[in-house]
């Protein structure tokens, strides 16, 4: 009577012994690969101390978890993979410094050192105490559908500007030396509408006002569908009683049917669905938005159709206003 039973043990064993077995030959094919050196490494003093260096997205077999920077060798600053630049700060005026950026998996395989980019930081400007003029005319053209070239007019400084910064919206993505007034972008989306600016900063790390806004869409991919974002959004903004009023005009995209509603975005929030109360307009659209926030207050804003399908289409270029007094 107990012979099955011995049997079912031995059984056990055996199926143990594979479990353990398939363990050894899955640690055996753990991910030991280094990912690729990270490419493009560029670095560009920002300040008297502080340098923003950039670099090329790295490759690897499983996939890049993160980057690390390095200041003559030691570690200075660590982001996640989807960052290809960070700033160093607590650096020294007229100082030279080298920088490298490694790539690392989820294994930690750090890949080889990039190649060594040599960089000096300007000298201390403590009498610098008014921030540079804004950019001016700032224009540009689609290169591809992941590439951008902008150019615009220089800023001037009591002491001097050290760099230009560039915005997509309202998140850096780029920095050239101050004695350059043009940037190339790369890396961005296809059928994509995006909306730069550039601010100019001196040695003490003071920025200037925006430049203009600049809109510009990147071509669609072949075969790709065009894009749903409204256009041509204006903003005007005029002061009734302690509340700012904020009128909205856009040119409504081609969706092949009625628009019946959009999500209006401030700071990137969710901030109410506009749901026309009877037949939907055609061509142009108007819509008034109400705010009792204090004068000076900064917001960007953006808009979203929703399709005949009732999915939610392209974003609108953004718009940034500042509440009047």
């Amino acid at each position: 009577m107990q012979r099955p039973h011995v049997r079912t043990a031995s059984a056990c064993s055996a199926a143990l012994l594979l479990a353990a077995l398939t363990a050894c030959g899955a640690s055996a094919e753990a991910d030991t690969e280094k990912p690729a050196a990270p490419e493009g490494v560029t670095a560009q003093a920002g300040s008297a101390t502080s340098v923003h260096v950039m670099w090329e997205r790295s490759t690897d077999d499983e996939g890049i978890t993160g980057y690390d920077v390095y200041r003559e060798g030691e570690k200075a600053a660590s982001v996640d993979a989807a960052k290809l630049m960070t700033d160093v700060g607590g650096l020294t005026a007229s100082t030279a410094y080298t920088f490298t950026v490694r790539a690392r998996d989820a294994a930690g395989n750090r890949s080889e050192p990039s190649a060594a980019v040599p960089v000096t930081t300007p000298a201390a400007a403590p009498a610098d105490k008014e921030p540079p003029s804004g950019p001016t005319a700032l224009r540009g053209r689609a290169d591809s559908g992941r590439t951008v070239s902008l150019s615009w007019g220089g800023s001037t400084d009591d002491v001097g500007v050290t760099s230009y910064d560039i915005y997509q919206e309202d998140s850096r993505i780029h920095s050239v030396s101050g004695t350059r007034t043009t940037a190339r972008l790369t890396g961005l989306r296809p059928g994509t509408v995006y909306t730069f600016t550039v601010r100019a900063r001196d040695a003490a790390d003071r920025s200037s006002p925006d430049s203009n806004a600049l809109d510009l869409t990147t071509p669609s991919a072949p075969g790709a569908p065009a894009s749903t974002a409204p256009t041509g959004l204006r903003t005007e903004t005029t002061v009734r009683g302690e509340e700012s009023l904020v009128d909205l005009s856009w040119d409504q995209p081609d969706t092949g049917g009625t628009i019946p509603a959009y999500q209006l975005f401030l700071n990137g929030r969710l901030t109410t669905t506009i749901v026309w109360g009877g037949t939907p307009p055609e061509g142009r659209a108007t819509y008034r938005l109400t705010l009792t926030d204090p004068p000076g207050t900064r917001y960007s804003l953006k808009i979203r159709p929703k399709l005949p399908d009732g999915k939610w289409g392209d974003f609108s270029a953004q718009r940034t206003v500042v509440l009047p007094g």
